[in-house]
């Protein structure tokens, strides 16, 4: 049988889980944390932040910081570049 894996992409945080025999068991971020916030960040120098190191700098780098994400899936260009400075 081949490994499955289980991607919870939430608005706010989100969560991966494989199974192991016949449970499925949740994979620890980086923290040690089940969960993990939703949100990305790009540095000055191309380095990436995901999660709370992503939340912890948002406030100093707001403009490159993506969170809410979610909601922008499915959509065209256009509409989220119209609706960017409404998202949180």
């Amino acid at each position: 049988m081949g490994k499955i894996i289980g991607i919870d992409l939430g608005t706010t945080n989100s969560c991966v889980a494989v199974m192991e025999g016949n449970e499925p068991v949740v994979i620890a971020n980086s923290e040690g944390k089940r969960t993990t916030p939703s949100i990305v960040a790009f540095l000055d120098n191309d380095e990436r932040k995901v999660g709370d190191p992503a939340k912890r700098q948002a406030v100093t780098n707001s403009k490159r910081t993506v969170s809410s994400i979610k909601r922008f899936m499915g959509c065209k260009y256009d509409d989220v570049t119209r609706d960017i400075n409404h998202a949180t």
